[in-house]
């Protein structure tokens, strides 16, 4: 049973991986504060200090592309009673034969993946053992990123902080060279004054929709998570060849100037009033939050 898990676990890793890093779902958030403060009905300040987990960064990006340079059998069960038996050395052959008759067309897939995984990355090949050094000077030449310290296997503890006008639309992160898939916190303007803010990437699970966790970065890397916490109990100690992944254990908080109002919000606890006048929105995001932070506020009249 430990060795069909293990295989379960290996599989899941690449799949886990490349699929979320070739859809752009390549960051998520770990331990965080974030706020977000609308000051007047046409200005904003932002700021982010904590955690950003860079899947392409990280040994769980490459699991894949490791156990595919050498041949790893699969396993081999008996046919009536469906449980796991020591292969023939006909099967092992068999095997073999078909695994070095792809080696061409692996090799040309991981040289796509690889391209498009740089691509997605701002030119920074997530192979080079100094990509992590450049992510650091890429953010911090750019304006906002105040501190970047890389803390091993693609986490990133940074300080980010911005300000601006209610003119335009926001989004953070946005790195340049990087596509604009994988939003941690969007704000939208809308006719009339309005403002729709939504934080997508704080989210662990949503429990209506199993894929959305998937689509929204956090969903596979805690399944897959949970997997090796499952293989840890099946060995009785820790997990092997999967990495360590960040926990996502943070607050999200939303104020507002006087005069406006929050049309919308799905806290737990609702508006709460600031000291100076204004309302303040909470949200406390950990393994067990299910629904994405979001609210809708008329900031001007």
């Amino acid at each position: 049973m430990a060795m069909f898990l293990t295989i379960r676990l290996r599989a899941a890793a690449l799949l886990t991986g490349f699929a979320l890093v070739l859809s752009g779902c390549f960051m998520s958030p770990g331990k965080f504060t974030s706020e977000l403060t609308l000051t007047g009905p046409d200005s904003f300040t932002f700021s982010y200090e904590g955690e950003i987990f860079f899947l392409t960064l990280s040994k769980l990006a490459m699991i894949g592309a490791a156990n595919e340079e050498t041949f790893t059998p699969s396993e081999c069960f008996d046919e009536e009673s469906y449980e796991s038996r020591a292969c023939t050395k006909d099967e092992l052959a068999s095997q073999r034969a078909e695994w070095e008759a792809g080696a061409a067309e692996r090799a040309a897939k991981a040289k796509k993946d690889a391209e498009m995984m740089k691509a997605m990355m701002g030119g920074i090949d997530p192979t080079d053992p100094k990509a992590a050094e450049e992510m650091v000077r890429l953010l911090e030449r750019q304006k906002g990123w105040n501190r970047v310290v890389h803390k091993g296997d693609g986490l990133f503890e940074v300080s980010y902080s911005a300000s601006g006008t209610l003119g335009h639309d926001f989004m953070f992160p946005t790195i340049e060279g990087f596509p604009a898939t994988n939003p941690f916190v969007q704000m939208i303007l809308r006719d009339g004054g309005q403002v729709r803010i939504n934080a997508p990437a704080f989210v662990f699970q949503n429990g209506d929709n199993p894929m959305a966790g998937m689509m929204g970065g956090m969903g596979s890397l805690a399944g897959l998570a949970a997997m090796g916490a499952a293989e840890a109990d099946e060995k009785g100690g820790q997990a092997q060849n999967i990495p360590s992944i960040p926990v996502l254990d943070g607050t999200f908080t939303i104020r507002t100037a006087p005069g406006m109002r929050i049309l919308a919000n799905n806290t737990d606890e609702g508006p709460q009033a600031a000291p100076g006048g204004g309302e303040i929105l909470r949200w406390t995001i950990s393994q067990r939050t299910a629904t994405a932070p979001t609210a809708l506020i008329a900031a001007a009249n």
